[in-house]
């Protein structure tokens, strides 16, 4: 075994786990999820059938991640956030083949108590707010606040506020990578 797992998480059969994960405290792992390498998944956090996690994915405690989400490499999931997976769920109706699928695509940030409504895919290194409400796709780059979520600007991919000029262009003042606002899209145009 290759990662490492706390004595009181439970990990259902079928799973496959990267090498250099952790998973903490009464954390339950539920059948067919693909996790992968050097994934930290906190306290108390479930992790519903066959769920896949990229590379490097920090799952604080007490997450919620049910059947449908994709994670890709690199992304954040604040504490106590949820993911759902069914527009209109009703206890005494089984809508188990209704599952909708959401992909939360590479370096996303989501933040504390955020809530992401199902089938609302979020765009690369998206940076969701703390408490927020998605009902929407999300643009890459984008940053969101609100309930429901609205966007409020763009964000580099070291997790800071872009501010473009009159020519389209900002730079992030940590890394010096230069981004480009084009036709409500942001792109990076350098390293």
């Amino acid at each position: 075994m290759s990662y490492f797992s706390h004595e009181t998480a439970v990990i259902d059969e079928g799973c496959q786990i990267g090498d250099g994960t952790k998973i903490w405290h009464f954390s339950h792992i539920m059948p067919n999820c693909k996790i992968g390498n050097n994934c930290n998944i906190g306290q108390n956090v479930v992790v519903s059938p066959e769920v896949i996690l990229g590379n490097n994915v920090k799952v604080q405690n007490n997450v919620s991640i049910y059947t449908g989400v994709i994670c890709e490499d690199d992304v954040f999931l604040g504490p106590s956030m949820v993911f759902t997976n069914v527009i209109n769920p009703r206890s005494a109706i089984n809508r188990k083949n209704e599952y909708a699928k959401t992909i939360v695509r590479k370096g996303v940030s989501i933040g504390a108590n955020a809530t992401i409504v199902c089938g609302n895919n979020i765009g690369e290194f998206a940076f969701i707010g703390a408490g927020a409400v998605v009902t929407k796709e999300v643009l890459p780059y984008a940053l969101l606040v609100g309930n429901p979520a609205k966007q409020i600007g763009w964000i580099s991919e070291y997790g800071h506020r872009l501010e473009f000029n009159s020519d389209g262009e900002a730079e992030c003042f940590e890394s010096k990578e230069k981004y480009k606002l084009e036709n409500n899209r942001v792109f990076k145009i350098s390293k």
